[in-house]
């Protein structure tokens, strides 16, 4: 069973090369890249942080059911199956605290019925992660960011570096079920497809899809019972990023 949202390792020259100059002589040789706005560390996920991240998790996702997120033994199966689907933000070089991670999977997606729930979506993968070495796309699991380091230009960076393993990879592109925070304020007065047509319209601002969306994602539908969350009555958004410089994109 996965959690909620994106995992993923980048190959080191890919991230320095499209996100930041080349790591100083001094930082640790596993730093795949430093963030060029919030300073952190990135580095491949390990198995030994599965329970740092376990917590990352609860104190990122304060409404979700716990039972839905990512747990230390699911995180340990991501390390191993798909190491280079997954980076892990640290401030500083002691790293006793992880305060950020984008982790993802391969697979493949129905986009004539996307209808589907985080906790079933993966149940037919050949490994106990979700990840399908075969699949065409990046199924973004989770982005996490520790609520003290938002507004940082954390999530920018993740984002960028996705798409770099999706190129190094040669994958077509991006999928996730994007949380739709937003959505609380507004669910006694519309419906989830409604809403996230007004966010994309830029009638409304929701503080995760309206980033997504000006980091070149689509957001083409409402996902239902998508993840348990009672702010939002279990509502996500499919949100999708196509690799323009992959050649069935074009």
């Amino acid at each position: 069973m996965l959690g909620p949202a994106s995992r993923e390792r980048v190959p080191t020259h890919i991230v320095r090369k499209r996100m930041t100059e080349p790591v100083d002589k001094a930082t640790p040789d596993d730093v795949v890249a430093i963030g060029p706005r919030s300073g952190l560390q990135y580095v491949r996920m390990t198995v030994a942080m599965a329970p740092a991240l376990e917590a990352l998790e609860l104190a990122s996702f304060p409404t979700a059911d716990p039972s839905e997120l990512y747990n230390a033994e699911e995180l340990e199966h991501l390390a191993r199956d798909f190491p280079q689907g997954s980076v892990v933000g640290f401030d500083g070089d002691a790293r006793e605290l992880p305060v950020a991670a984008g982790l993802g999977v391969r697979t493949d997606f129905d986009f004539d019925n996307p209808q589907h729930n985080v906790k079933t979506f993966f149940d037919d993968a050949p490994t106990e992660s979700g990840d399908d070495p075969d699949g065409g796309w990046y199924y973004g699991t989770d982005i996490v960011v520790r609520p003290e380091y938002r507004r940082r230009g954390i999530g920018r960076e993740l984002y960028d570096m996705r798409k770099a393993i999706v190129g190094e990879l040669g994958l077509r592109g991006i999928i996730a079920g994007g949380v739709i925070p937003g959505f609380a304020d507004h669910k006694h007065e519309m419906t989830a497809d409604e809403y996230i047509i007004a966010v994309r319209a830029g009638d409304l601002y929701d503080p995760t899809l309206t980033f997504q969306l000006e980091n070149g994602f689509e957001a083409p539908c409402a996902l239902e019972n998508y993840m348990a969350d009672p702010a939002v009555d279990s509502w996500a958004s499919l949100i999708i990023w196509r690799d323009p410089n992959h050649p069935e994109n074009t």
